[in-house]
């Protein structure tokens, strides 16, 4: 066996020699060379539901509203826009330089085709509840409303006019998401399942144009000369390659073949701190366990609390990801509230002061005794799915904590993305899985919205009629100390009270970065944004 392994290392460092011989040959000196995972599911706007994929989407694809370099909403593909007195119509004036790769105007038109795209039922798109505050969405997305009838309207080719339902605070972030980026209806309808795969199809309005696309290889794009603002852009040809190996990354960075990566493997941070390989990239989310609370066993809150009480946050923050802060709830810091922010008002629904954390298992134990597991007598072997490979650390310590805590066993089980994303999110096949969450935009809702018992992205089954109130004042009123109220209120029914998920860290997550790179851009509600950077001669 001791053999064995000297002779899989040996063939992996030639594998990797071998790689890297390659790569400096056929790497372009006037390329940003990047890696944010494997194969996209998808980049159509319309039907792209991942952090990777969102950052594919806003290079080639540009909103009403945009975020350049930081938080704040720029005008966009709109140069303007008016908000009646009652906060229920938007009227948006489009530039008039506006213009698609191809050359050919963009006007108001191209948005309402797009975004009644995404509402009409037959596109199945996943992300069209975001359009829930547009007048007539409901009945449209569910059938019950021609397309026609949905709340958006070109008033003429460069002034756009939008009605809501109700008044909605955040509706300038939220038509800053890729969902709500225009696409050419003539395009998609010459190949409605794959246009995004070519790039005499793939036109788009976006800072830059796709160049070419390798299926499990890479998407190349370039700098789109008829953007409006293309003299502001820096960057000239970008590669996304197309991988999920954390020491390939790594390898890649170092000799040059790569200059960013969000994959790599956490135990090596340190060593890759020290070497000038890190940065933290702004990104306001939450990492936590998703549960089944239809599962026989973890329909009993009692369990589900017990879980997620037995584990040791902190020891999972400083020796593991190394990175961001434990988590006790689900809406993480960074997001405002009335006054501050909302984290800091509500406090943790779960101690995560090291000090509590032995109160925390005992509570935990007391709890499995009393819904009829003392010691995890007669507890089944539960199943815990994930996709990414960064993430097993993390499940093995949580594995351990829990059978020496609770003396229950769990089982893990890993999965290709898109068969995951299918069991997780579609099908809502799964026990127990590793999940992440980041905000969309700035106000709890992008958090909390999630687990109300008519969403799609409700992956825990979750009902409870309280939580859905709460969720709904908050979304219909303008009175901001309201709002917050019912917000609060929400989140302490979904963690203190159901313990539906299970929050482990709040993010602050470091990223692969060779020092040559420069001016790379984190959206802390979105992306990673690579328009204004540059290679360091």
């Amino acid at each position: 066996m001791g053999n064995m392994k000297k002779y899989i290392i040996i063939l992996t460092a030639l594998f990797l020699s071998i790689l890297s011989c390659t790569n400096k040959k056929t790497i372009d000196e006037n390329t940003i060379y990047v890696n944010l995972g494997a194969e996209p599911k998808t980049i159509d706007p319309a039907l792209n539901i991942t952090l990777q994929g969102s950052t594919y989407v806003t290079h080639l694809f540009e909103c009403l509203t945009t975020k350049y370099k930081d938080i704040a909403i720029q005008p966009g593909a709109a140069e303007s826009w008016d908000i009646s007195e009652d906060g229920l119509t938007y009227i948006f004036h489009l530039r008039t330089n506006g213009k698609w790769s191809d050359g050919k105007p963009l006007t108001a038109k191209d948005f309402e085709y797009s975004w009644k795209r995404v509402v009409d039922p037959n596109t199945a798109s996943e992300p069209s509840y975001l359009f829930e505050p547009i007048l007539n969405f409901s009945n449209v997305n569910a059938g019950y409303m021609p397309v026609d009838e949905f709340g958006i309207k070109a008033l003429n080719d460069y002034t756009l006019e939008v009605k809501l339902e109700y008044p909605t605070a955040y509706f300038l972030e939220l038509v800053n998401l890729p969902v709500f980026s225009p696409v050419r209806k003539d395009m998609v309808e010459k190949n409605p399942d794959n246009w995004t795969r070519d790039p005499k199809t793939c036109i788009g309005n976006g800072a830059f144009m796709l160049k070419e696309r390798k299926p499990d290889e890479s998407i190349t794009v370039v700098k789109n000369t008829n953007y409006w603002g293309a003299d502001t852009i820096v960057a000239e040809r970008i590669k996304f390659v197309l991988m999920d190996n954390p020491n390939s990354a790594v390898a890649g960075v170092k000799e040059g073949s790569l200059h960013f990566s969000d994959q790599f493997p956490y135990q090596d941070v340190d060593t890759l701190r020290e070497e000038g390989l890190i940065d933290i990239a702004t990104r306001i989310g939450t990492q936590y366990y998703a549960l089944n609370t239809t599962n026989e066993t973890l329909k009993d809150k009692r369990v589900r609390k017990a879980l997620s009480l037995a584990i040791d946050r902190n020891y999972i923050v400083d020796n593991i990801i190394k990175s961001g802060k434990p988590a006790g709830a689900l809406v993480p810091w960074g997001v405002t509230d009335v006054e501050g922010y909302f984290r800091d008002n509500a406090g943790e629904y779960i101690s995560t002061n090291k000090a509590d954390y032995q109160k925390n298992v005992e509570e935990a134990k007391r709890l499995m005794a009393e819904a009829g597991y003392p010691n995890g007598e007669g507890f089944p072997v539960l199943e815990f799915y994930l996709t990414f490979s960064n993430d097993i650390p993390m499940f093995e310590a949580v594995q351990n904590m829990w059978k020496e805590n609770l003396g229950i066993d769990v089982k893990l089980t890993q999965m290709e993305f898109a068969p995951f994303i299918h069991a997780f999110r579609t099908e809502r096949n799964y026990t127990m899985a590793a999940a992440s969450w980041t905000g969309s935009y700035n106000d709890p809702t992008t958090f909390l919205g999630m687990f109300v018992s008519y969403s799609y992205k409700n992956h825990s089954l979750f009902t409870n009629q309280a939580f859905d109130e709460a969720i709904s004042i908050a979304s219909k009123t303008t009175d901001q100390n309201i709002r917050m109220r019912e917000l609060h209120k929400a989140e302490k029914i979904l963690i203190e009270d159901e313990a539906v998920i299970i929050p482990i860290a709040y993010f602050e997550p470091a990223v692969l970065k060779s020092p040559k790179l420069k001016d790379v851009f984190y959206i802390p509600f979105a992306q990673y944004k690579f328009s204004y950077s540059y290679l360091e001669k």
